[in-house]
């Protein structure tokens, strides 16, 4: 893991109005990425994601997994899930990012992209289960991937290129304010474990 000291850098705003976004960069060593990564892969219960559109029942092959402090449950796209309890490895991550952000978590929706056909639609984390206007981290291991914003009142658009353990923090207002994607690319055939550590205020 980088040192706390070597991994802390100054993390300016990057929205330019109604919310906050940081990019600390990668906060995790290549090897220990690489370890997080093939450990996360293995031990993680995967599923395969599920919506339901217009009344209709949709399964991605994306797949997800949920963790928390407690078995709370998390609705979001109409379906509800439930909490596991932590794994050694997402103990491990979240206290680094803790650590790095002065922030506190009690729960993480981590999400395995097979390749780069693999991707998220444009969507703001505004569930009210979620901590109001709380922190969100987002950590990324493997495949290095664009993640774009986009300000739903002036469509501005900002790119973000997420790095091999790189860590990313949105709060205060910008889920009421922006959007945020996963743009798919064909060009990219490695996966990559996002995880995204969250509050749930219950």
């Amino acid at each position: 893991m980088l040192d706390l000291f070597q991994a802390e850098r100054p993390t300016q705003n990057l929205l330019p109005q109604d919310g906050f976004v940081a990019y600390h960069g990668q906060v995790f060593s290549p090897n220990e990425a690489d370890r997080f990564e093939k450990k996360l892969g293995t031990t993680l219960n995967w599923q395969n994601d599920q919506a339901i559109i217009y009344g209709k029942l949709i399964t991605t092959k994306r797949k997800v997994a949920w963790y928390g402090d407690q078995p709370y449950d998390y609705k979001y796209s109409n379906i509800t899930k439930k909490a596991i309890f932590w794994t050694p490895e997402l103990l491990e991550i979240k206290l680094h990012i803790e650590q790095l952000t002065n922030e506190t978590f009690n729960s993480c929706l981590a999400n395995l992209y097979h390749d780069g056909t693999e991707g998220m639609a444009y969507h703001s984390d505004g569930e009210k289960d979620l901590k109001k206007h709380g922190a969100i981290a987002s950590v990324s291991f493997g495949a290095e991937r664009f993640f774009h914003f986009k300000h739903k009142e002036t469509k501005e658009r900002i790119a973000i290129f997420l790095q091999n353990g790189s860590l990313l923090i949105m709060k205060e207002q910008t889920q009421d304010h922006w959007l945020h994607r996963l743009p798919p690319s064909t060009k990219i055939k490695k996966p990559r474990i996002n995880l995204t550590f969250r509050t749930i205020d219950q």
